[in-house]
């Protein structure tokens, strides 16, 4: 068993529980992981800035007609993670992150904005790792892929497209947009086998 990574709850940040539209809705298993960047500067102070800026995302997604946060997770540059929609950090949690493939996934959101040239952070890789480790549902091969099936016209595939993913994919995997970023991107190689590593057991080097 992989144990549960310090997560800072939804209480830590101020959430506004009371602006949630809907209750939680629930798939029976987390088969794939989405990542995300969220677009913001990269220079915010981790102790003093992040719970403004996750209210803030919140507030913005409502305003976009989502229920709550879009994102499952989302993760600081200095490797703190942050439980962003509500129904429990444990449970198969129904997000508003990627297009057609919200059921039966996780998206996860990296702080800060990860185009080419920028560098992610060491500390965020880690806590990544750790987080999907454990997030992953018992027998997902995190070197491995999986079939989905499209359940929007706005995603990269039409609605009713079967479609085979990585279970560490990007957020372009699974709709148009360049998100998370090619510097995250290209970290997905080295993000799957660490995962592997650490539901394992094993050492990461």
């Amino acid at each position: 068993m992989v144990p549960e990574p310090a997560i800072t709850r939804r209480r830590a940040w101020h959430a506004d529980e009371s602006a949630v539209r809907e209750k939680p809705s629930y798939a029976t298993s987390v088969r794939v992981v989405f990542l995300h960047h969220t677009n913001h500067s990269n220079d915010y102070d981790c102790r003093e800035d992040v719970p403004e800026m996750l209210r803030s995302m919140q507030g913005h997604h409502l305003d976009e007609g989502w229920d709550d946060l879009g994102y499952n997770f989302v993760v600081d540059r200095c490797g703190n993670i942050y439980e962003g929609r509500a129904g429990g950090v444990d449970r198969a949690v129904r997000g508003s992150h990627t297009k057609g493939f919200n059921a039966g996934s996780a998206g996860i959101a990296a702080l800060g904005h990860f185009e080419k040239g920028e560098r992610v952070p060491r500390p965020m890789l880690d806590a990544i790792a750790a987080l999907v480790a454990w997030k992953l549902s018992p027998g997902v091969d995190p070197k491995g892929r999986v079939r989905m099936v499209s359940s929007s016209d706005v995603s990269r595939y039409p609605k009713g497209s079967r479609v085979r993913l990585d279970v560490i994919s990007g957020h372009r995997d699974g709709d148009e947009t360049t998100c998370p970023g090619a510097a995250l991107y290209q970290e997905l190689p080295w993000l799957r086998e660490t995962v592997a590593r650490l539901r394992q057991g094993r050492r990461v080097r």
